[in-house]
C-alpha cells in the first residue's frame, strides 16, 4: 500500500465552472479482449472475498478491494434487506437493459459483439435470442461509424444504448460524441432530442485486460449538453442503467470493469435513481469524503481504519459526474468544514479538479482547511501490477490525508 506519493496538497481550481451536465454512456470491448477470462473473483457487499479462481489475479484483487464495506453505514437501501435477489454488478446493467427493452420497443443495443456472443463481459448475453437482431445489433469494428449512427437513430426517435467495448475505444468516436450527440438539441433549435445512452468498462486492471482509461472521464466531462453518472454497486448500476435509458439527454454511464463481479441484494419491484443524485454511503461528523466508483471501496477500507483512530468520517458517492449534486455535497461540508477528494482520474483537469472549483466557489466560508484531492498520479499506468498500485490512490494515503486535515 503505497504512501510514498505527495498526494495531498490541494487541488488548485482548474475551472469556473459550478453546475456541470450529467449523462451517461455507454462502453463495449473488443474480441480480442473479450476473449479473456475476465470473471475471476467475487467481493460481495457484506465484505467476504470469494476464492479467486486464477491464482495469477489473486494477489491483485486482494491489494485492490478487500473488506470494502465500513463499520457504519450501507451500501445501498436494499443491502440491509433479506428480501430482493443477488446479482453481480454485471447482472445488474443486464436486468436493467432487458427490463427497459421489455417496456419500450424504441429501446436498441449496438456495438461489437454485443448480438450473440452476450457481449465481452456478458452485459447483453441471451438479449439478441429474445429481442432479435434489430434491436440488439452486432457492428464493425468501426466506433465512430455505430456511435455516429445511434446518434442518428436517437434523432428519428429510438433510444439506442452505445456500447463501446472499452471506454479508450470511444476517444475514436469523439467527434460524434462531441459535435453531434452533445450539441445537435441546441444546433436544431430543439428539434431533435438525443436520448442516446454510452456505455462501457473502463479503469485499471492489467490483469483482466481493461483499459488505462482513467483520464476518459475528464475528456467527456469536457463535453456540453452531456450528462455523466458512475455506477458503483449493483444497485444503483441498474437504477441508473434505467434512469439513463429514460432520459430524453445523452447520458454516459461509467462501469468500472473490476467492479463487475460485485454482488450486492437489490429489490424484486422496480426502481428507478436520479441521474443527479450522490448517496450518502456513510453519515459522519469530522471530515466530508467525496469519490465515486471504485475509489468509494477503498475509501470504505480506510473508514474502519479511521474509526478506530477516533475519526467520523462522511462518505458520499457522487455518483453523478456531471452534475454535481451541490445540494447533497454542500449539506455535508456545512456540517464537517472539511473535505477529502478520492478519485481514479488523472490529477489534471479531472473530475477533482471540477469538484474542487465547484466547492470553492459555493461553500469557501464554510471550510476550515484546504480541500485535499487524491488522485492517480499525472503518468501514464504502468502494466506491472506493483507499480499500477503505486499509481493508483490506496487506503493507507486516505487515511493519511484524512488524520492532516483533522490536525
Amino acid at each position: 500500500m503505497a504512501t510514498l506519493f505527495q498526494g495531498l496538497a490541494a487541488v488548485t481550481p482548474l475551472s469556473q465552472s459550478n453546475s456541470i451536465e450529467s449523462n451517461k454512456l455507454l462502453f463495449s470491448s473488443r474480441r480480442s479482449l473479450s476473449e479473456r477470462k475476465g470473471s475471476n473473483f467475487v467481493v460481495r457487499s457484506d465484505a467476504k472475498v470469494n476464492q479467486v479462481l486464477k491464482s495469477g489475479a489473486a494477489r491483485k484483487h486482494e491489494l485492490l478491494i478487500p473488506n470494502a464495506v465500513a463499520t457504519q453505514g450501507s451500501s445501498s437501501v436494499a443491502s440491509a434487506s433479506k428480501s430482493g435477489h443477488e446479482l453481480l454488478l454485471f447482472e445488474a446493467l443486464r436486468e436493467g437493459l432487458e427490463e427497459e427493452m421489455e417496456r419500450d420497443p424504441t429501446v436498441c443495443v449496438m456495438g461489437e459483439d454485443v448480438g450473440h456472443y452476450g457481449g465481452s463481459y456478458k452485459v447483453t448475453r441471451n438479449l439478441a435470442e429474445k429481442f432479435g437482431d434489430l434491436r440488439v445489433l452486432d457492428t464493425p469494428i468501426a466506433e465512430n461509424a455505430f456511435t455516429g449512427m445511434g446518434i442518428g437513430a436517437a434523432m428519428t426517435g429510438l433510444r439506442p444504448i452505445i456500447e463501446g467495448m472499452n471506454m479508450g475505444f470511444l476517444l475514436l468516436a469523439f467527434n460524434q460524441i462531441s459535435n453531434n450527440c452533445g450539441m445537435l438539441h441546441y444546433t436544431s433549435g430543439g428539434q431533435f432530442k438525443i436520448p442516446v445512452v454510452i456505455r462501457g468498462p473502463g479503469g485499471v486492471g492489467r490483469q483482466l485486460g481493461a483499459e488505462h482509461s482513467q483520464r476518459l472521464e475528464s475528456y467527456f466531462q469536457s463535453i456540453p449538453g452531456i450528462q455523466m453518472v458512475a455506477c458503483s454497486t449493483p444497485y444503483n448500476a441498474k437504477g441508473l442503467m434505467k434512469a439513463a435509458i429514460r432520459s430524453d439527454n445523452p447520458v454516459i454511464l461509467f462501469e468500472h470493469v473490476l467492479l463487475y463481479n460485485l454482488k450486492e441484494r437489490i429489490p424484486d419491484e422496480e426502481y428507478v435513481l436520479s441521474l443527479e443524485e450522490a448517496e450518502m454511503v456513510r453519515p459522519g461528523e469530522h471530515v466530508t469524503i467525496l469519490t465515486y466508483s471504485r475509489m468509494r471501496y477503498h475509501v470504505m477500507q480506510a473508514a474502519k481504519t479511521l474509526v478506530n483512530k477516533g475519526y467520523d468520517p462522511e462518505v458520499i458517492d457522487i455518483r453523478s459526474l456531471k452534475p454535481f449534486d451541490l445540494h447533497t455535497i454542500g449539506n455535508s461540508i456545512k456540517k464537517t468544514h472539511r473535505v477529502l477528494i478520492v478519485e481514479e482520474c488523472m490529477r489534471t483537469g479531472g473530475i477533482g479538479a471540477s469538484l474542487t472549483a465547484a466547492i470553492t466557489e459555493n461553500f469557501h466560508d464554510y471550510l476550515d482547511a484546504p480541500i485535499i484531492c487524491l488522485s492517480s498520479q499525472d503518468v501514464p499506468t504502468p502494466y506491472a501490477g506493483t507499480l499500477e498500485e503505486w499509481t493508483v490512490v490506496q487506503p493507507a494515503q486516505i487515511v493519511t490525508a484524512v488524520e492532516q486535515l483533522c490536525q
